[in-house]
């Protein structure tokens, strides 16, 4: 008679193994056991997944560039026509407190490097620029500055103020000698989240004071942002050939920064705006007037 351990172990072994061992149910019933999770897997993987991929990198690939309207069929207008529809949405408001403002939209990559300047327009837009003056006090820089109109100059003083959190100006430029004391005062942490600090770069660090005063009080600065650059070409009262020189002179320094930047990135100019304060965009095409637009004398003043 066979030991009874024999069939106990045997046994074991036989129910431990149909325990542990993998169910495979019958392919051919599994569509109407497990619908839901068939379609579920479907979705998931095999072709569907190799098509959502495709499109996403297919929209990565289109995105690499800002999104631009297409302009053929765009209704644009001359500079005086856009004045005159502008000027009737600013009916009722103070000249001097209405500027035209003109957005130069670009066709850029994403990644590619950005227009940032700062130029005098033939005709003032701005002359109440608070410009503050980083020198010297006592200096030749610091005389220079005072005569060219600065409302702030100094060193110390002008530090202790911007790190008290007094930042009574709207523009700041230093003389090349000072920018040493200006980077160990540590300013760049509080005035470049404002876009304030000075650089070599932005022409802001300078030898000759003066002249630079001089710019800043009757010039703008601009900068690209999301393929736009955008800047005040003018105030209510301008007539149609004010803006007219200010818009010519600004299109072309940017034209020029366009073409410096192109080796590094794609950069045309694609559509051209004029707009208010108070008003909407108005596409222009180029040109300066039409047969039904209205006089010069219309256009300006009050």
């Amino acid at each position: 008679m066979a030991a009874p351990q024999r069939y106990l172990s045997s046994l074991t072994r036989s129910t431990v193994s149909s325990i542990h061992a993998p169910v495979r149910p019958n392919p051919s019933i599994l569509p109407f056991l497990c619908p839901f999770q068939q379609q579920s897997r479907g979705y998931k993987g095999g072709k569907n997944a190799v098509k959502s991929k495709a499109a996403a990198s297919a929209k990565k690939k289109k995105n690499v560039f800002f999104h631009q309207y297409d302009q053929k069929d765009a209704i644009k207008f001359s500079l005086c026509d856009a004045m005159r529809y502008i000027r009737a949405f600013e009916v009722g408001k103070k000249l001097s407190s209405v500027k035209y403002e003109l957005a130069v939209k670009l066709r850029t990559r994403r990644t590619g490097p950005v227009i940032r300047n700062q130029m005098r327009l033939p005709h003032t837009v701005n002359d109440s620029v608070r410009v503050c003056v980083i020198c010297e006090p006592g200096s030749r820089a610091a005389k220079d500055a005072a005569a060219a109109g600065a409302n702030i100059i100094g060193e110390d003083e002008v530090f202790e103020a911007v790190k008290a959190g007094k930042i009574e100006f709207d523009v700041c430029i230093c003389h090349a000698p000072s920018q040493q004391n200006m980077n160990k005062a540590g300013l760049g942490r509080i005035l470049g989240p404002k876009g304030l600090m000075p650089t070599a770069k932005l022409g802001t660090v300078v030898d000759n004071v003066g002249t630079a005063v001089r710019n800043l009080r009757g010039g703008n600065s601009y900068r690209e942002r999301e393929g736009v650059v955008r800047m005040a070409v003018g105030q209510l009262g301008f007539s149609p050939e004010e803006l007219k020189a200010n818009i010519g002179t600004f299109m072309a320094q940017l034209k020029k920064e366009a073409m410096a930047l192109s080796d590094q990135g794609p950069k045309e100019i694609s559509e051209v705006v004029l707009s208010s304060t108070h008003a909407p965009g108005f596409s222009l095409n180029g040109e300066f007037k039409t047969d039904g637009s209205p006089s010069s004398q219309a256009l300006t003043g009050a």
